[in-house]
Protein backbone atom coordinates (compact mmCIF):
# COMPACT_ATOMS: atom_id res chain seq x y z
CA UNK A 1 0.00 0.00 0.00
CA UNK A 2 2.66 2.85 0.64
CA UNK A 3 6.20 1.95 -0.26
CA UNK A 4 9.24 3.97 1.13
CA UNK A 5 12.84 3.76 -1.04
CA UNK A 6 15.98 4.74 0.31
CA UNK A 7 14.07 7.85 1.52
CA UNK A 8 16.34 10.44 3.46
CA UNK A 9 14.57 13.27 5.40
CA UNK A 10 17.14 16.51 6.28
CA UNK A 11 16.55 19.47 8.20
CA UNK A 12 18.11 22.46 7.70
CA UNK A 13 19.84 21.16 4.35
CA UNK A 14 22.70 22.93 3.26
CA UNK A 15 22.93 25.03 6.26
CA UNK A 16 25.88 24.38 8.68
CA UNK A 17 23.14 22.70 11.56
CA UNK A 18 21.73 20.21 8.95
CA UNK A 19 20.33 17.21 10.29
CA UNK A 20 19.30 14.06 9.63
CA UNK A 21 15.67 13.27 10.70
CA UNK A 22 15.66 9.79 8.63
CA UNK A 23 18.78 7.88 6.77
CA UNK A 24 18.58 5.32 4.02
CA UNK A 25 14.67 4.26 5.06
CA UNK A 26 13.14 1.21 2.99
CA UNK A 27 10.28 0.11 4.49
CA UNK A 28 6.33 -1.83 3.14
CA UNK A 29 3.51 -0.90 4.76
CA UNK A 30 0.67 -3.35 3.61
CA UNK A 31 -2.71 -3.42 3.38
CA UNK A 32 -5.09 -4.32 6.58
CA UNK A 33 -2.38 -4.68 8.92
CA UNK A 34 -1.46 -3.09 12.50
CA UNK A 35 2.16 -1.46 12.71
CA UNK A 36 4.02 0.13 15.34
CA UNK A 37 6.74 2.47 14.97
CA UNK A 38 8.67 2.65 18.08
CA UNK A 39 11.76 4.29 19.46
CA UNK A 40 12.99 7.26 21.84
CA UNK A 41 12.22 10.55 21.77
CA UNK A 42 14.11 12.34 19.19
CA UNK A 43 14.42 8.89 16.99
CA UNK A 44 13.00 9.78 13.85
CA UNK A 45 9.60 7.80 14.95
CA UNK A 46 7.11 11.21 14.15
CA UNK A 47 9.39 12.11 10.84
CA UNK A 48 9.11 8.63 9.47
CA UNK A 49 5.34 9.02 9.88
CA UNK A 50 5.34 12.22 8.51
CA UNK A 51 6.82 10.91 5.26
CA UNK A 52 4.35 7.96 5.63
CA UNK A 53 1.72 10.14 5.34
CA UNK A 54 2.69 12.88 2.73
CA UNK A 55 2.39 15.27 5.63
CA UNK A 56 6.54 15.73 4.27
CA UNK A 57 8.79 14.91 1.41
CA UNK A 58 11.71 13.18 1.79
CA UNK A 59 14.76 15.12 0.91
CA UNK A 60 15.56 12.18 -1.15
CA UNK A 61 14.60 8.74 -2.07
CA UNK A 62 10.56 8.26 -2.73
CA UNK A 63 7.39 7.07 -1.06
CA UNK A 64 4.84 5.61 -2.80
CA UNK A 65 1.02 4.72 -1.98
CA UNK A 66 -0.36 2.72 -4.28
CA UNK A 67 2.51 3.29 -6.62
CA UNK A 68 2.11 6.91 -7.10
CA UNK A 69 5.23 9.20 -5.98
CA UNK A 70 4.20 11.71 -4.12
CA UNK A 71 6.90 13.71 -4.46
CA UNK A 72 5.27 14.00 -7.79
CA UNK A 73 2.05 15.36 -7.01
CA UNK A 74 0.47 18.56 -6.79
CA UNK A 75 -0.71 20.00 -3.73
CA UNK A 76 -4.32 19.61 -4.40
CA UNK A 77 -3.50 15.75 -5.20
CA UNK A 78 -1.63 15.27 -1.89
CA UNK A 79 -4.45 17.02 -0.08
CA UNK A 80 -7.48 15.28 -1.78
CA UNK A 81 -5.83 11.55 -0.69
CA UNK A 82 -5.28 13.03 2.57
CA UNK A 83 -8.40 13.73 3.04
CA UNK A 84 -10.63 10.79 1.57
CA UNK A 85 -8.44 7.98 2.26
CA UNK A 86 -6.16 9.11 5.58
CA UNK A 87 -7.60 9.58 9.02
CA UNK A 88 -4.98 11.30 11.54
CA UNK A 89 -5.12 11.08 15.64
CA UNK A 90 -2.05 13.13 17.35
CA UNK A 91 -1.34 13.27 21.05
CA UNK A 92 -2.92 16.54 21.07
CA UNK A 93 -6.73 16.02 19.84
CA UNK A 94 -7.13 19.16 17.78
CA UNK A 95 -10.80 19.27 18.55
CA UNK A 96 -12.54 22.69 18.59
CA UNK A 97 -13.36 24.13 21.96
CA UNK A 98 -17.08 25.35 20.96
CA UNK A 99 -18.31 22.36 19.13
CA UNK A 100 -19.93 19.15 20.47
CA UNK A 101 -18.24 16.16 19.93
CA UNK A 102 -20.79 15.25 17.41
CA UNK A 103 -19.94 18.24 15.18
CA UNK A 104 -16.23 17.60 15.78
CA UNK A 105 -16.82 14.41 14.46
CA UNK A 106 -18.25 15.72 11.41
CA UNK A 107 -15.98 18.22 10.77
CA UNK A 108 -13.58 16.48 8.04
CA UNK A 109 -17.05 16.01 5.97
CA UNK A 110 -18.21 19.31 6.54
CA UNK A 111 -21.72 17.87 6.05
CA UNK A 112 -25.27 17.87 7.65
CA UNK A 113 -26.48 15.16 5.74
CA UNK A 114 -28.45 12.71 7.82
CA UNK A 115 -26.59 9.79 6.68
CA UNK A 116 -23.38 11.32 8.03
CA UNK A 117 -24.66 12.75 10.99
CA UNK A 118 -26.43 9.29 11.56
CA UNK A 119 -22.61 7.38 10.86
CA UNK A 120 -21.42 10.08 13.49
CA UNK A 121 -23.46 8.94 16.29
CA UNK A 122 -22.81 5.47 15.49
CA UNK A 123 -19.18 5.61 15.55
CA UNK A 124 -19.04 7.71 19.09
CA UNK A 125 -21.37 5.28 20.25
CA UNK A 126 -19.04 2.32 19.14
CA UNK A 127 -16.25 4.26 20.67
CA UNK A 128 -18.26 4.42 24.49
CA UNK A 129 -19.39 7.98 23.99
CA UNK A 130 -23.47 7.61 23.72
CA UNK A 131 -23.62 10.20 26.68
CA UNK A 132 -20.93 12.01 25.49
CA UNK A 133 -22.34 13.15 21.78
CA UNK A 134 -23.55 16.51 22.69
CA UNK A 135 -20.98 17.17 25.57
CA UNK A 136 -18.12 19.88 24.07
CA UNK A 137 -14.01 19.10 24.88
CA UNK A 138 -14.08 21.01 27.99
CA UNK A 139 -16.45 18.71 29.15
CA UNK A 140 -14.73 15.50 28.58
CA UNK A 141 -12.08 13.28 30.29
CA UNK A 142 -8.41 12.99 28.49
CA UNK A 143 -9.83 9.87 27.03
CA UNK A 144 -12.77 10.74 26.14
CA UNK A 145 -11.55 13.67 23.99
CA UNK A 146 -8.83 10.91 22.00
CA UNK A 147 -11.88 8.81 21.42
CA UNK A 148 -13.70 11.46 20.02
CA UNK A 149 -10.42 12.59 17.84
CA UNK A 150 -10.17 8.88 16.64
CA UNK A 151 -14.14 8.88 15.54
CA UNK A 152 -12.82 12.05 13.56
CA UNK A 153 -10.45 10.51 11.88
CA UNK A 154 -12.37 7.47 11.20
CA UNK A 155 -15.72 9.27 10.10
CA UNK A 156 -14.16 9.04 5.99
CA UNK A 157 -13.55 5.75 6.17
CA UNK A 158 -9.94 5.88 5.97
CA UNK A 159 -7.44 3.36 3.70
CA UNK A 160 -4.88 4.25 6.64
CA UNK A 161 -4.60 5.76 10.00
CA UNK A 162 -1.87 7.45 11.08
CA UNK A 163 -1.47 7.94 14.86
CA UNK A 164 1.34 9.97 16.86
CA UNK A 165 1.99 9.53 20.43
CA UNK A 166 -1.85 9.23 20.92
CA UNK A 167 -1.62 7.56 24.26
CA UNK A 168 1.67 9.92 25.69
CA UNK A 169 -0.40 12.10 28.02
CA UNK A 170 -2.89 9.33 28.81
CA UNK A 171 -2.63 6.83 31.95
CA UNK A 172 -1.94 2.94 31.48
CA UNK A 173 -6.04 2.18 31.39
CA UNK A 174 -6.91 4.71 28.92
CA UNK A 175 -4.30 4.33 27.15
CA UNK A 176 -4.80 0.04 26.63
CA UNK A 177 -8.39 1.48 26.19
CA UNK A 178 -7.61 3.68 23.19
CA UNK A 179 -5.41 1.21 21.56
CA UNK A 180 -8.41 -1.78 21.76
CA UNK A 181 -10.74 0.79 20.03
CA UNK A 182 -7.89 0.82 16.85
CA UNK A 183 -7.90 -2.49 17.23
CA UNK A 184 -11.62 -3.46 16.40
CA UNK A 185 -10.77 -1.18 13.09
CA UNK A 186 -7.83 -3.47 12.07
CA UNK A 187 -9.74 -5.31 9.44
CA UNK A 188 -11.47 -2.25 7.59
CA UNK A 189 -8.08 -0.43 7.57
CA UNK A 190 -4.45 0.18 7.35
CA UNK A 191 -3.33 1.20 11.33
CA UNK A 192 0.15 2.77 12.39
CA UNK A 193 0.83 3.98 15.42
CA UNK A 194 4.29 5.98 16.51
CA UNK A 195 4.77 5.08 20.10
CA UNK A 196 8.11 5.27 22.61
CA UNK A 197 5.84 2.98 24.83
CA UNK A 198 6.27 -0.87 23.75
CA UNK A 199 3.59 -1.99 25.63
CA UNK A 200 0.90 -1.25 24.20
CA UNK A 201 1.79 -2.46 21.40
CA UNK A 202 1.35 -6.13 22.24
CA UNK A 203 -0.37 -7.78 19.45
CA UNK A 204 0.42 -5.40 16.54
CA UNK A 205 1.38 -7.50 13.25
CA UNK A 206 4.80 -5.62 13.11
CA UNK A 207 6.78 -3.43 15.41
CA UNK A 208 9.24 -1.13 13.16
CA UNK A 209 12.46 0.05 16.06
CA UNK A 210 14.18 3.31 14.56
CA UNK A 211 16.83 4.79 16.16
CA UNK A 212 18.90 7.81 15.43
CA UNK A 213 17.11 8.14 12.17
CA UNK A 214 17.14 4.24 10.89
CA UNK A 215 15.47 1.21 10.96
CA UNK A 216 16.74 -1.28 13.02
CA UNK A 217 16.22 -4.72 10.97
CA UNK A 218 17.78 -7.20 13.50
CA UNK A 219 14.93 -5.33 16.48
CA UNK A 220 12.15 -5.62 14.49
CA UNK A 221 9.48 -7.88 15.28
CA UNK A 222 7.15 -9.96 13.69
CA UNK A 223 4.37 -10.78 15.90
CA UNK A 224 3.05 -14.39 15.19
CA UNK A 225 -0.17 -13.86 17.10
CA UNK A 226 -2.11 -10.76 14.94
CA UNK A 227 -4.99 -9.01 16.48
CA UNK A 228 -8.11 -10.87 16.46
Amino acid sequence: MIRIENANLIYDMGKGTETYALKNIDLTIRENKFYGILGPSGSGKSSLLYILSGLKNPSSGKVLYKESDFNKMKNKELSIIRNSEFGFVFQRHFLIDYLTSLQNVLVPLDSNRAEDINRAKDLLRELGLEKEINKKPNQLSGGQRQRVAIARALINRPKVIFADEITASLDHKNAFEVMKVLKAYKKETTIIVVTHDESILEGVDEIINIWDGSIKDDKSKQVKKCMK
